[in-house]
Order: structure tokens, then sequence, then C-alpha cells
């Protein structure tokens, strides 16, 4: 996988269980710290929800995607906290306990 998507899906099927990271961070990751917006349309069009686990991927202040991204609700709050990512009081992951940097 030598394409940025490629490279991006890459980066982000290694982030483990437990843990996120942000755009930014994926993006700097693929090669271009400007390429966060890249990284959500990567994302957002993923071939491979399975391998590629999109949903450990937040903003830069660990808010979540809205709602239409992962079927709605708070889905990909749920599929965060199953996998023991921690939250704030506010609603932001805890960035200081579970980020992954690479």
């Amino acid at each position: 996988m030598s394409s940025v998507f490629g490279r991006i899906y890459e980066i982000v099927s290694k982030i483990p269980k437990g843990y996120v990271t942000t755009y930014g961070q994926v993006a700097l990751l693929a090669g271009n710290p400007r390429w966060s917006r890249v990284v959500g349309y990567a994302l957002h069009v993923n071939p491979d929800p399975e391998r590629i686990p999109c949903h450990r991927v937040v903003n830069r202040f660990g808010e979540v995607s809205g709602a239409f991204a992962f079927g709605g609700g708070n889905r990909q709050r749920e599929l965060l906290e199953s996998e023991g990512v921690a939250f704030l009081e506010d609603g932001r992951v805890d960035l200081k306990r579970c980020m992954w940097w690479g």
C-alpha cells in the first residue's frame, strides 16, 4: 500500500484496542501533518472497517465523530468504551491516558 490512503489505512490498522489517536497524528505518521482532512475522508470511505478500526481516531480535542459516521447516536463512544478507552466527564476521550503515538 503505497498510496496516501493506503498509508493512512496501514497506520490506523496498528492502533491497539484501548487506545485512540488523532487525525493529525495519523497525518503526521502518513508523511504530511497537513493531511488531517485527507485522513478524515479516507476513514469515511474505509473499505474494511474490521481490519481498519477508524473508530479509534478522534479529533485533537478527544471528541468523537458525529452520529452519521458509525451508525448513529453514540456508537463511536460505545465502541471505544467496550475496548476500555477512558472518557472525561465532558464526553471527550482522556487523551492523557489513551493516546497512541504510533
